[in-house]
């Protein structure tokens, strides 16, 4: 019986995307299904010891540069490290991947989070513009509009998902569970793999 990952991520975070492409490949190797569950990590931090990026000392913030430029190079993915519109409030481009895969399931779900990380890390997009995200759900063949007049049910799903990741000791993105294991981090992707194959 294929597995399942509950995939807890935020489209603003670098690490989710330097991950996303690999996370999808993996799935498909493996026939495993997956719930994607993008949550408030404005919620997440604060009970969990994280702190926003610009609320870190610099020498966190000089580190998580050099290692975004080495995951770039290694992985020969186009990043830019210090985007024009970083941080942005994320809540609205959650709210169209919820929406998404509440009405045309993971696949479509995947695939725009995957093209607001773009646009947001390659692009330099302002991912928090509803204009500027119809844009991009329209390039994924997708109804903008549509997708944010189910605003008010993606966003509870959204404080749903949220509250269920802090129960379940989530404290960063990206975050995998399998089978109750929880992975952190697109660099433990092969750790997901194996517990997908096992």
């Amino acid at each position: 019986m294929p597995k399942t990952v509950d995939y807890y991520l935020s489209p603003m975070s670098p690490w989710t995307y330097l991950g996303h492409a690999r996370f999808a490949q993996i799935l498909a190797r493996s026939g495993a299904r997956v719930n994607v569950k993008p949550v408030d990590y404005g919620r997440i931090f604060p009970i969990s010891g994280g702190l926003p990026v610009k609320q870190r000392a610099p020498q966190r913030q000089a580190y998580r540069l050099a290692e975004l430029r080495r995951w770039r190079e290694h992985l020969g993915i186009a990043l830019t490290l210090e985007p024009r519109y970083f941080p942005y409030a994320s809540e609205l481009a959650s709210s169209m991947i919820i929406a998404a895969d509440l009405t045309r399931g993971t696949e479509l779900a995947m695939r725009l989070a995957y093209a607001i990380m773009q646009a947001c890390w390659v692009r330099e997009l302002d991912c928090a513009d509803a204009q500027t995200l119809d844009r991009i759900a329209a390039a994924t063949d997708t109804d903008g509009p549509a997708l944010r007049a189910r605003e008010a049910q993606s966003m509870a799903a959204y404080a749903n998902y949220t509250a269920e990741a802090i129960e379940r000791q989530v404290f960063g993105a990206p975050t995998y569970l399998v089978d109750n294991e929880l992975f952190w981090g697109q660099d433990r992707l092969d750790f997901v793999e194996r517990a997908l194959t096992r």
